[in-house]
């Protein structure tokens, strides 16, 4: 069979890659197209586009680059229809794979969502045209399959695809010593996100932290899609260590780490390592209609699966270098306090089950399409 797939960010090119490899065991004749990036490539998808071309955030940012993305949707429908896939897969990325959803329906095509959009913390009208336009949602949040049911959108829970990365994770032995670290180093992970404004937003505050702790040794998370030119402050410090795409490493060898919200937020967690969370908007005014339209109390994905405050969240004009420092060095000094936390990830990982998401959603994906062919 035929599959079409589409991720638009790094996180959703990982899931989806695992998912691709997932499906070839079920199928192994399966051809598979879509727009992703490297490691939907290297998994066997071929590429009509990379997600790196498209990589934009907040209101603003968007409405600016509405002409390219405008050109990507076309794009994207004059392939679906010249493969003419069994299915359509889209992964995450909602504002673009929305309106694919609605276009490939329209056109006859089958349509799975794996890793729904957030509709359940703001813009719940987007559960309309899930209704409408998607045959079955894969979710991977427990709670999400009972909120979708609310709304009599077909879903399955298939577990979180973050634990298939982290699962399939060796340390790398010899990381201290590539990256000129010591072990008796007091080592912070800092992940200023994989958007380019992510990292405008948030690289600069993370210099001025590491130079006021010069005793400390910082891991940048630095990633390869985005111009290299976003890095140049981390340059000159000789106590920051830019590292590319090697998150998980960085992440075991550290004590704590600040991580920008989003999916990283949970793989900090489930790889045990405490955290403070930081988040700044694009622009002020987005920062202040979101927080008006948003129906949840935590941005970070841990505190929402626990439903409590386990992680601190210092957002807009808390994310300063002194109040993001005096919380990592309350996790560092304050054994309870860090404990807590540690013990918060022990039950998300109970709520988030064992099963592997995207083996478990590859074989229903293939089962539900053989029984309607």
């Amino acid at each position: 069979m035929k599959y079409f797939l589409i991720a638009g960010e790094k996180s959703g090119d990982l899931h989806a890659s695992n998912l691709v490899k997932a499906l070839k065991e079920e199928d192994p004749n399966a051809i598979f197209c879509g727009m992703g990036g490297d490691d939907m490539q290297r998994s066997g998808v071929r590429l009509i586009a990379h997600y790196r071309e498209l990589s934009v955030m907040g209101l603003f940012e968007v409405l600016r680059s509405l002409p390219k993305i405008r050109k990507f949707l076309k794009i994207c429908q004059q392939e679906i229809l010249i493969f003419n896939p069994e299915v359509v897969i889209l992964v995450d990325y909602a504002g673009f794979n929305l309106r694919i959803a609605r276009f490939a329906r329209k056109k006859g095509f089958r349509v799975y969502y794996y890793i729904t959009p957030k509709v359940w913390a703001w813009n719940r009208s987007r559960v309309k045209t899930i209704r409408a336009y998607v045959d079955k949602a894969f979710v991977i949040l427990p709670f999400e399959k009972d909120f979708f049911d609310k709304y009599q959108v077909e879903s399955e829970y298939v577990g979180n695809p973050v634990l298939d990365a982290i699962n399939k994770f060796t340390p790398r032995e010899k990381f201290l010593e590539e990256n000129n670290l010591k072990k008796e180093d007091i080592r912070i992970a800092l992940l200023p996100g994989s958007r380019r404004q992510e990292v405008i937003k948030m690289l600069p505050v993370f210099m001025e932290i590491a130079q006021i702790k010069p005793d400390w040794q910082f891991l940048v998370a630095g990633v390869t899609n985005l111009e290299v030119e976003l890095y140049n402050t981390c340059l000159s410090r000789p106590n920051v260590h830019l590292i590319y795409d090697d998150n998980y490493n960085i992440l075991h060898h550290s004590h704590a780490a600040i991580v920008t919200s989003g999916t990283a937020t949970l793989e900090t967690a489930l790889l045990k390592v405490p955290q403070a969370v930081v988040y700044k908007t694009g622009s002020s005014v987005t920062y202040y209609l979101v927080r008006w339209i948003i129906k949840v109390p935590f941005i970070s994905l841990p505190n929402l699966i626990i439903n409590r405050e386990i992680i601190k969240e210092l957002i807009q004009d808390q994310s300063n270098a002194q109040r993001i420092l005096a919380e990592i060095e309350r996790i560092l000094k304050d054994d309870a306090y860090r404990y807590q936390m540690l013990e918060g990830y022990d039950t998300i990982l109970k709520l988030l089950g064992s099963d592997s998401a995207s083996k478990k959603a590859a074989r229903s994906i293939y089962n539900n399409l053989t029984a309607s062919y």
